[in-house]
């Protein structure tokens, strides 16, 4: 299936990052040129220079995604380079701290809170009313179970993967009649080549990724690929007809069982 994406030029934020750098990957294999924004630049390099070395194009740029100007400044210069940006994958974020919300400390969550949200936000607001003037985008918003389900400890990340939901399908309504759609992507636990090893001998590496993965199921655990090969199918043009939906990569974690 041609996924229609050789002419496009496509965004990933935190794309020097484990689950970032699959997508870019992925999307550049389907012939998309590719910005690998991080505000890790090394990061970023990385990333773009095994893109080139298999014959794509990328750019590797820095950015806070928290510094409004920052990104306006950065945004415009990925639009003069590349003639405009056709898909952004908002993927950036922390998730990072753990503690019980009587516990938790004010500063992360205000820093959460700003790279999670805000800065999905501050590179959205960039980008979209360019993508409605040109009649065509794709926006893909990485969001997690533990903004469906919540997740123990995890207060901040939770709730700005929550908000995020309502962020994406919100952008679904303000698009829908300019070519543009919005998707939320929702991945359970994601874990690499560890996912290959069932529970048990799961088990002998990390006793919480077991847990889960006998909670499972499918009875395993995700891949980055997983996520990387939905992303960049809503990033299609076969995708025109599916906008503001949240889609789980989870191996059924989220259903009920008895």
């Amino acid at each position: 299936m041609d996924l229609g994406l050789g002419d496009k030029t496509a965004l990933v934020t935190g794309g020097g990052g484990r689950i970032g750098s699959e997508d870019c990957e992925t999307l550049a294999a389907e012939g998309a040129e590719i910005v690998v924004l991080d505000v890790d630049q090394d990061g970023a390099e990385t990333v773009a220079d095994g893109i080139e070395d298999d014959g794509g194009t990328a750019h590797a740029v820095e950015c806070d995604l928290t510094d409004r100007e920052d990104v306006a400044t950065t945004i415009e210069a990925i639009r003069e380079e590349t003639g405009g940006i056709d898909v952004l994958v908002n993927n950036a974020g922390m998730v990072d701290a753990r503690a019980r919300v009587e516990n938790f400390e004010d500063d992360i969550w205000e820093r959460d809170l700003a790279v999670n949200l805000t800065g999905s936000y501050n590179v959205t607001r960039e980008v979209f009313p360019a993508m409605c003037e040109r009649g065509w985008g794709r926006i893909v918003t990485m969001s997690s179970m533990a903004g469906w389900q919540g997740g123990f400890g995890q207060i901040s990340y939770s709730a700005t993967k929550a908000a995020l939901i309502g962020f994406g399908k919100t952008l679904a309504l303000e698009g829908a009649q300019s070519g543009v759609t919005s998707n939320v992507v929702a991945p359970s636990i994601v874990v690499g080549a560890l996912a290959d090893l069932p529970p048990e001998q799961l088990e002998e590496v990390d006793e919480h990724f077991a847990r889960i993965a006998k909670a499972t199921p499918m009875r395993q655990l995700g891949r980055e690929e997983d996520v990387a090969n939905l992303v960049t199918y809503l990033a299609s043009e076969q995708s025109s007809y599916i906008t503001g939906q949240v889609v789980g990569v989870t191996g059924g974690i989220d259903l009920f069982s008895f």
